[in-house]
């Protein structure tokens, strides 16, 4: 299977247990990976016929106005429920990485969510 991958997007979200951590948004990375066959896009050099992954990106940017959530693997969820809904995407990765950890690069949720 072929896949579209949007590496380490910066984001700001309201993320995490407590409210003091959740009361202005912090800086996430999230990464995503839709599978797709690209066979069609390849043969007719067609955006329509994969993921405007430009759109995508902008579409995370702006996911979380207005929003907040305790866990991050609640986030992930609701990232890739939201790619699949929106843009019709099938098999969706998602991993959101999180930086509280002093002593760690980040902390991260990784999660697939396969075709409905």
């Amino acid at each position: 299977m072929d896949k579209i991958r949007i590496t380490d997007l910066e984001v700001f979200y309201q993320v995490g247990v407590t409210d003091a951590e959740r009361a202005t948004p912090q800086r996430l990375l999230v990464s995503v990976e839709i599978d797709h066959d690209f066979t069609s896009a390849i043969s007719r050099d067609n955006l329509a016929e994969t993921f405007d992954y430009f759109a995508i990106s902008q579409r995370l940017l702006r996911f979380g106005e207005d929003c907040h959530w305790q866990l991050i693997e609640t986030l992930a969820a609701d990232i890739a429920a939201m790619i699949q809904d929106e843009f019709q995407a099938k098999t969706v990765s998602v991993e959101v990485k999180k930086f509280v950890v002093p002593q760690a690069a980040h902390v991260s949720v990784a999660l697939t969510r396969p075709a409905r």
